[in-house]
């Protein structure tokens, strides 16, 4: 067997080596569940989960609060990832925008933006639009931040190195700073997108009537702890779509980078 094989053979052993973890989980959830030892009010089995994530496909109820919550999440996410990158640019490119937009931003992203839920519903009613606000508010912190750090964590030998070569301002930025900076941008968008799912579970408890906290929070009005572990692994298998998504992103636009990937 070549040596190509072989370290093709040990990587798809490694993949299967991180499902053991979960699977284990799963059957002893299954097991203390048939045995009685968890309530079916207070966990509903596997099993149960299963027919009802089932139930609620073939009706299309799942589907439609699930379009819901990806508009939300995406007019959100889109207002909080242009706001925090074109507010990282202004303060990480000028000595002025640093004064003016840096410390009011570092004094918001330390309020809980959960807390500022009664505010929102005062300024922007019970509509749709505290719902994005709140996303959009939570998700531009982290991506104003990484992208800040990026841009200021430019190693200043480059910069040199461009003076150099007689770059003006304007090929500095395009060709230096922003390639430099965008592997943190990226890591911003990763975070942003957690944070994303994390405001939009409470955010759809506003007065919704749709998407997947609304049905969430139906369902715990009757106790039905099965469509609430389904609406939990939906949102968990959202999270790691997009952050599949974005790592894929940055496998292509990152060719340019080698960097350790583990052994």
């Amino acid at each position: 067997m070549s040596e190509t094989e072989l370290r093709w053979g040990r990587l798809r052993a490694l993949r299967w080596r991180r499902w053991l973890g979960p699977l284990a989980l799963l059957c002893a959830w299954q097991l203390a569940s048939s045995s009685g030892l968890v309530s079916p009010r207070v966990l509903a089995a596997p099993s149960t989960v299963l027919e009802s994530g089932y139930q609620l496909l073939a009706s299309g109820e799942l589907q439609h609060h699930l379009w819901v919550s990806l508009g939300r999440v995406a007019r959100g996410l889109g207002l909080g990832v242009a706001a925090g990158v074109g507010f990282a640019l202004l303060a990480g490119l000028f000595r002025l925008g640093e004064d003016l937009l840096d410390p009011p931003i570092q004094m918001l992203r330390t309020l809980p933006v959960l807390a500022l839920v009664p505010l929102f519903i005062l300024w922007f009613g019970i509509g749709e639009t505290p719902k994005v606000a709140l996303v959009a508010l939570g998700t531009m912190f982290p991506i104003y931040l990484n992208t800040y750090a990026g841009i200021r964590g430019i190693d200043v030998k480059l910069v040199e190195a461009a003076a150099t070569l007689s770059l003006d301002r304007k090929g500095l930025i395009l060709h230096v700073i922003l390639p430099g900076a965008l592997p943190s941008a990226l890591v911003g968008l990763r975070y942003s997108l957690g944070v994303a799912w994390l405001i939009l579970v409470i955010s759809e408890q506003i007065n919704a009537t749709a998407g997947i906290g609304y049905l969430m929070t139906n369902a715990r009005e009757f106790l039905r702890t099965d469509i609430i572990v389904v609406g939990l692994v939906v949102y968990s298998l959202l999270g790691l779509l997009t952050d599949a998504l974005v790592r894929e992103l940055e496998r292509h636009v990152l060719a340019w980078r080698v960097t350790f990937a583990g052994r």
